[in-house]
Parts: structure tokens; sequence; C-alpha cells
């Protein structure tokens, strides 16, 4: 059992560097044999801050990773970024705003039906995952968003997605957008304030 503050931050260090995916502290405690890390997490985050590799908490769970000004160091090859599609970025929108959510609720959001490949692209991508059914006719398959997600686009949880006023300020929002916002503002939606 770990004790002592300095074996207790090196003992999460090493589980954290060995573990294949970030970790929950629930998950830590579990795997260096102690009830409670108390604000070890913080403390070992502090200091690895400013240094090549940081210790970060998305979604709950916590992992390395590279520096962000120092990941153009560890690029050897060219990256050839796949483009999602709009409709794959329309649905990834409409997951990460409205989960859990149905294949059918986010058709009708979107207006359009949606192929089945552009959730595949995402469940590839490991942004989304099955979120269980829906207890309605049919019992439909729900879809949320992953820590994956949190973790390629910067967020500490879905509350850190940018709202109305934010994409207006972007400039992001075109009046059909803003007319849709208007529409559910007066049927009482508001989807960007939901967790």
């Amino acid at each position: 059992m770990i004790e002592e503050p300095d074996n207790l931050l090196r003992a999460l260090e090493a589980a954290l560097f060995a573990a294949e995916e970030p970790m929950s502290p629930a998950e830590l405690s579990t795997v260096i044999g102690i009830d409670a890390l108390g604000d070890a997490l913080p403390r070992l985050a502090a200091l690895y801050a400013g240094r090549g590799i940081e210790l970060v908490e998305r979604g709950g769970r916590w992992h390395f990773q590279t520096a962000a000004d120092m990941a153009h160091i560890l690029r050897r090859t060219r990256e050839e970024p796949r483009k999602l599609s709009r409709a794959g970025i329309e649905t990834l929108a409409i997951i990460a705003y409205h989960e859990p959510v149905s294949r059918a609720e986010i058709e009708a959001i979107r207006g359009v039906q949606i192929s089945k490949g552009t959730l595949d692209v995402l469940l590839e991508a490991g942004w989304i995952r099955p979120a269980g059914r829906r207890e309605a006719p049919g019992r439909p398959l729900l879809y949320a968003t992953t820590p994956s997600f949190l973790t390629h686009f910067g967020l500490s949880s879905r509350k850190d997605l940018p709202g109305i006023a934010d994409l207006k300020a972007a400039g992001l929002l075109d009046p059909v957008d803003l007319a849709f916002e208007q529409l559910q503002m007066e049927t009482g939606g508001a989807p960007d304030d939901e967790e």
C-alpha cells in the first residue's frame, strides 16, 4: 500500500505512463491500492506543467500527452489529414450538443437522412460510441461522444463546447442558423446548455 506523498506521486506517474488509455481517479486508486487520491493528480499535473509532456484531465480521465508546442518535433512523416464530410461534421455536432441521440433524431435535426457510412466514420475515429437504447418503440440505438472526442478537440468536458454567442462572435452562424436558433428559443430548446 502506498502511503507517503512522494511514493503516491511516483506510483501515479508509473501507472499513468504504463496505461494504454486515459484512467479515471477510481481506476488509478484500484491499480495502486489506495482508497483516495486526494489532490495527488492536480499536484502531479503541476509538476509536469511547462515540460515536454503534460499530465492532463479530459472528461474525468487522466493521461500524459506531448506538450502542444512540442508536437512538431515528433512528426516524422507528413500527416495526411482525412477530411470529414459536411454530413459527418453536422452529425458529430448534433451528437455532441444533444447526446444521447438516436439516428432518427439526428435526421430530424439535419432534415435529411444520414448514411450508415457517416456514423461508421465517426465510430471508427473513436469520437462517438453507442450509448444504449431509448425506451421507445423499436428501441432505437443512441449515440454519445467519447473521451477521445474531448481529447481530440482539446475539451475538458462537453461544457466547453462553444455556445451560440461564441459561434455568432466567430461569424460561424449564417441567417438560416440564426432562424433555427430563434425557433429553438421559441419552442424551449437550448441544446448548447445541456450536459
